[in-house]
C-alpha cells in the first residue's frame, strides 16, 4: 500500500493554517451564536470541510451536529458526518450514518464508498465489495471506485485481482498516480519485478518528488539483484527526503551485498541517527563487523541492537558465536541459553549450543543440546552428524549407529557415516556387517580405503578380511 509524500513540507506553513483555522471556527461559532444557522450555512459548511481535511474532528462534530439539528434531511450532511466517524474509528456508527445518506440520496457513489471503507475496517469484506461494485455498476467509469476495490483486493492479498481493478482506473485516468504506484505494489507481492518496475517508473514519470516511489523502486531492484540501480534509487529518495531512515537501511543493505562494507556501515549508522531505535540497523553493523573479524566492535554493536530490543533473538545468537570465536565460552553459552528462551522453536540456538558444550568437553549436555536441536529439524543432516560422532566418543555405540542411520536416510551417499558404522561394528566384533558397511563407503568414495588403512592396518592386510571384501 502507498504512503504517499504530502504536497506539503513547511512547517511554518502548518504554523499559520492552524493558527487561522483557529480564527476561523472562532469566527464563525460567534455568528451562529449572534446570527442562527440559516443566515451562516455556507460559511458552516466550509469551515466544516476544513475541519475534516485538517484532522479538526472534535470541533468538525460541532458543526456537523448543529447542521443535522437544523437539516436533518440533507444527504451531504449525513455523508460528512460519516466521513468524521470513519476518521476516528467509529465504523459501525459511520455505516449508519452512510446508510442515513443514502436512503436520502440512493446510489451516490460517494457515499458508497466511503461506506465500503468503514465495512472493510470491520471486516465486513463481502459488504464493502457490494458497495463498491454498485457504484461501477451505476458508473462503470468511476475510477475511484475502481481504484478502492482495486486496494481491498490488494490488501486481500489477491494480487491479480487488484491489478485488474487498478489498470481500468488507470486507462479512465492516464495520470492517476497513485494507482500506477499500487500496480508496482501488486506486481511486486506477485515476484514479477519487470512489470513492478515499469508500474513504479510510471508513478514517478507523474510524481518525481516522491521519495516513497524511488524507495520501492530501490527495493525492487534488489530483489533483481541489480544492486547499484537500488543504491541510485535510493540515493533519489534521500535526495528528495533526507531523513528517511529505512532508505539509509536498505541502502546499507545494498552495498554490503556489493562487499562495499565501510560505506555499509557509514549508511546504517545515519539510519541510527534518525532512529536511535532502530536495533536492525545496530544488529547489521554488528553482522559486517564480524564478517571483518572485528570481535569487539561485533559485539558492541550486537549489544546496541539488544539494549532497544531485549527479545531480539538473532541478535543474542549472533553475539554468542563472536563470544565463542572470542574464547569467552561462558558469556556465549549465556547468550545461546537467552536464544532458546526466546525462540524454543529454532534450532539454531541449540546447535550452537551444543557444539560449545562439546568444545568444552560437556558431552553429555551437547547429547542433550543436539537432541532438542533435532526436535525442531529432524532432517538436519549437519546436526546428527555432529551427533553421531559426540555419541562415537562416549562410547555410546548403539545410540551413535542410529545417529548414522539417519545421516544415511536424509543423505544415502554419505560415505563418512557408512565408514562411521563400518568402524562401530568392529568394535562390537559384527565383521559381516562391518564389510558391507566399507563396500558401501568405498564404493561412495573411494579415497575411504586410504584412511582406513590408516586407521586399521592390521585388519586391512588380513586374509579373511580381504576375502570378505572380495579382494582375493
Amino acid at each position: 500500500m502507498s504512503f504517499l509524500d504530502s504536497d506539503y513540507n513547511g512547517e511554518e506553513y502548518f504554523f499559520d493554517q492552524e493558527k487561522n483555522l483557529d480564527e476561523e471556527i472562532k469566527k464563525c461559532k460567534e455568528s451562529i451564536d449572534s446570527s442562527g444557522v440559516y443566515k451562516c450555512t455556507e460559511s458552516i459548511e466550509d469551515i466544516l470541510q476544513e475541519c475534516i481535511d485538517n484532522d479538526r474532528f472534535e470541533d468538525g462534530f460541532y458543526f456537523i451536529k448543529i447542521l443535522l439539528a437544523t437539516f436533518p434531511y440533507n444527504s451531504e450532511y449525513w455523508l460528512k458526518k460519516g466521513t468524521l466517524l470513519n476518521a476516528v474509528g467509529s465504523y459501525e456508527e459511520a455505516i449508519e450514518s452512510f446508510n442515513k445518506s443514502l436512503s436520502l440520496n440512493p446510489g451516490d457513489s460517494e457515499t458508497l464508498i466511503d461506506k465500503a471503507t468503514a465495512e472493510e475496517n470491520i471486516g465486513q469484506i463481502e459488504d464493502a465489495k457490494e458497495s463498491l461494485e454498485s457504484v461501477i455498476l451505476i458508473d462503470p467509469n468511476n475510477e475511484d471506485a475502481l481504484y478502492s476495490l482495486g486496494l481491498l483486493y490488494q490488501r486481500q492479498k489477491q494480487y491479480k485481482k487488484a491489478i485488474g481493478y487498478l489498470k481500468r482506473a488507470v486507462e479512465i485516468d492516464h495520470e492517476f498516480s497513485e494507482a500506477y504506484y499500487e500496480i508496482g505494489y501488486c506486481y511486486e507481492n506477485l515476484n514479477d519485478f519487470t512489470y513492478a518496475i515499469e508500474s513504479y517508473d510510471k508513478f514517478l514519470d507523474y510524481e518525481p518528488y516522491n521519495a516513497n516511489g524511488w524507495y520501492n523502486r530501490g527495493i525492487v531492484l534488489v530483489k533483481m539483484n541489480r544492486f547499484e540501480k537500488a543504491i541510485e534509487s535510493y540515493d533519489l529518495a534521500l535526495a528528495i527526503k533526507e531523513d528517511f531512515a529505512s532508505a539509509w537501511f536498505n541502502k546499507g543493505n545494498a552495498l554490503a551485498d556489493l562487499g562495499r562494507f565501510q560505506s555499509a556501515i557509514d549508511c546504517f549508522k545515519r539510519s541510527l541517527e534518525i532512529d536511535r531505535f532502530d536495533e536492525a540497523s545496530s544488529y547489521n553493523i554488528g553482522n559486517i563487523y564480524e564478517e571483518l573479524g572485528d570481535l569487539p566492535n561485533a559485539i558492541r554493536y550486537y549489544t546496541e541492537a539488544i539494549k532497544v530490543n531485549e527479545q531480539y533473538y538473532e541478535a543474542y545468537l549472533a553475539r554468542g558465536f563472536c563470544y565463542d570465536s572470542a574464547g569467552k565460552f561462558h558469556l556465549a553459552l549465556k547468550d545461546f541459553n537467552k536464544a532458546i528462551s526466546l525462540s524454543q522453536d529454532n534450532a539454531d540456538a541449540w546447535y550452537a549450543k551444543a557444539d560449545l558444550e562439546y568444545s568444552l568437553g560437556k558431552l553429555q549436555e551437547a547429547v542433550a543440546s543436539y537432541k532438542s536441536a533435532l526436535k525442531i529439524e529432524p532432517n538436519n543432516y549437519e546436526i546428527w552428524n555432529n551427533l553421531a560422532e559426540t555419541l562415537m566418543e562416549m562410547g555410546d555405540w548403539l545410540d551413535a549407529m542410529n545417529a548414522y542411520d539417519e545421516c544415511i536416510r536424509i543423505n544415502p551417499s554419505d560415505a563418512a557415516s557408512f565408514y562411521g558404522k563400518a568402524k562401530i561394528n568392529f568394535i562390537l566384533s559384527r565383521t559381516q556387517e562391518a564389510v558391507v558397511c566399507l563396500k558401501s563407503a568405498f564404493t561412495i568414495d573411494p579415497a575411504i580405503r586410504m584412511e582406513f588403512a590408516k586407521e586399521y592396518p592390521e585388519i586391512k592386510s588380513s586374509k579373511l578380511f580381504k576375502k570378505l571384501l572380495g579382494e582375493l
